[in-house]
């Protein structure tokens, strides 16, 4: 079989590699379509400090499945499957409260663990959820995503009442927008972005508000209006946003923070707690698959509002530059493996 592999920094290759055997409790899936996130490129650039080296990418991936492993009941061959790619033990303390997103013996498929960008891939059994049939194959593997909006917006039970600020309009953040306005009905989500192309692209995502920070002062924008967010969400992840965000917002808000950067944010401690604020973090997803499944099914999401292009798998170097180089008008890229 072909599998894109990352041999180490800044090295791709598509390699010939043997047909994997799913072991007890696995199955195998024969891949179809995969989705490019900005971790497989972070992977690719050497930027991910998670990864180790070569890995085959890829945690958004659907298929069918094709081989079950031991203990594996065989009805389940030939089930259409989106991976959810979080394996966790299931027994430590983070498991026991509900966090498996944050195992303390975190596997996660693409990252610690070859992944999907694969013509085959074996995975735990229990990690291939089952798309019913009325949700389309370019919409499955569009599941993993969502489930990183479902995870946030988990943590800070939106309501029809809140006024939501959005930063950075690239794909997570334009999952929330769908999620906050399609599933939560929010009554405002307010998108903020430098790249116009992107806030076009939040506006069509449902956003209500978009503002261009590239070239006015947010806060001023904001006060102007009267508006102080009781819900922000910081999709843009550069270190400067927490502090802005706790300016902004209003007393009793939620903050919740998805970025990975390991440089250091300085803030006011007393804006915290004089506005008793609720600061989350969100990281991957926490058994989200079934939510996002069941918001398809009820057509509360599109999935197709975000993806911009289709490439096959042979294609992927040229795929990941434009995912990285064409902000204006990329967004979501597919990868076709069948």
């Amino acid at each position: 079989m072909k599998s894109i592999v990352v041999q180490q920094p800044n090295t791709l290759v598509i390699e010939d590699r043997p047909l994997p055997t799913p072991a007890a409790g696995e199955v195998r899936v024969k891949v179809k379509l995969a989705g490019i996130c900005g971790s497989d490129s972070h992977i690719y650039r050497g930027h991910n400090p998670f990864a180790k080296y070569p890995r085959v990418i890829g945690h958004e991936f659907f298929g069918v499945i094709d081989a079950v492993g031991e203990g594996v009941d065989s009805a389940r061959l030939g089930q259409r499957v989106s991976v959810d790619p979080v394996i966790s033990c299931g027994h430590c303390y983070q498991c026991s409260v509900g966090k498996p997103n944050v195992c303390a013996s975190l596997v996660v498929l693409g990252v610690h663990r070859d992944g999907g960008f694969s013509e085959y891939a074996a995975v735990p059994a229990k990690n291939a959820k089952l798309i019913p049939d009325a949700i389309s194959d370019k919409h499955a593997v569009m599941v993993e995503p969502f489930t990183i909006a479902a995870n946030v917006t988990g943590h800070v039970s939106p309501t029809e009442q809140d006024v939501a600020l959005i930063y950075g309009a690239g794909p997570m953040g334009l999952v929330t927008v769908q999620a906050l306005k399609g599933v939560y009905k929010v009554k405002q989500v307010i998108v903020v972005d430098r790249i116009e192309e992107r806030l076009a692209m939040a506006e069509r995502s449902g956003a209500d508000w978009v503002i261009n920070n590239g070239n006015q002062s947010l806060q001023a924008v904001l006060d102007e209006k009267g508006i102080k967010p009781t819900l922000i969400v910081d999709a843009a992840c550069h270190p400067t946003i927490l502090q802005e965000a706790i300016t902004l917002a209003s007393p009793g808000a939620r903050i919740v923070l998805m970025g990975f950067s390991s440089e250091p944010s300085q803030i006011v401690q007393q804006g915290i707690t004089g506005k008793e604020l609720s600061i989350f973090s969100s990281r991957l997803n926490a058994n989200k698959f079934p939510v996002v499944i069941d918001w398809l099914e009820k057509g509360l999401i599109d999935p197709d509002k975000l993806i911009t292009h289709t490439f096959d798998y042979k294609e992927v170097k040229d795929a990941i530059e434009l995912f990285e180089k064409d902000q204006r008008q990329c967004c979501k890229v597919l990868l076709t493996f069948s």
